[in-house]
């Protein structure tokens, strides 16, 4: 059995499939959100970095070479895509005593099928928006889910505050769908959000 010491806690960041978000990648390998995430208890830390954000992470592996003080005692990894889908990555930030694994955290883009993959698993998720899109409905998406109590919507320059906020997520997440102050209504189901949002799932 593995001891309190010895339990990861990770956090996977997700810029998913298709579109570059190098602002979010290069906000998670930024020094004070390393030291941040390892101040929270964070062991791992798991980046899929998208079709480009490869050379942004090599470089930081240059600077900061596996046990450097750079990692802040993280274990760091990353990859560019999974063909067969993310659904791995995210379960070893769920908490699973018998494979010495405590509750981390989702930061992901906020495409509408990795929201749904990352809630499903009941693990706190940070939703970044991509700046860069253009004609899309991120922020919106984002903003409501987070009023709705489902997850917390951050910004990729401000990531930081986010780890206090998914903490405190995962006290209230007892519960999924999220239920109202009057315990007596649900909220709306994400479907059903992300339906009036966006008029579809992707």
């Amino acid at each position: 059995m593995a001891t309190q010491d010895q339990l990861m806690k990770l956090c996977f960041v997700t810029v998913g499939a298709t579109a570059s978000f190098n602002l979010l990648i290069q906000s998670i390998l930024e020094q004070s959100f390393l030291r941040e995430l390892r101040a929270h208890g964070y062991t791992h830390l798991l980046i899929q970095y998208g079709q480009d954000g490869k050379p942004l992470f090599d470089e930081f592996l240059r600077q900061y070479p596996p046990g450097s003080e750079g990692h802040h005692g993280l274990l760091i990894d990353g990859f560019d895509f999974n063909p067969d889908g993310l659904s791995y990555e995210m379960r070893l930030a769920k908490a699973w005593s018998s494979e010495g694994r405590v509750g981390g955290l989702i930061i992901s883009h906020a495409g509408s099928g990795s929201i749904m993959d990352a809630l499903r698993l009941g693990v706190p998720l940070v939703v970044v928006p991509n700046p860069t899109l253009k004609d899309n409905h991120q922020q919106e998406l984002a903003d409501i889910l987070q009023e709705q109590g489902y997850l917390i919507a951050g910004q990729y320059w401000d990531l930081t505050t986010s780890l206090d906020r998914a903490e405190h997520l995962r006290v209230k997440m007892a519960h999924w769908p999220p239920i109202s102050k009057d315990q007596q209504t649900s909220q709306p189901s994400l479907d059903q959000v992300m339906c009036d949002e966006l008029g579809f799932l992707d």
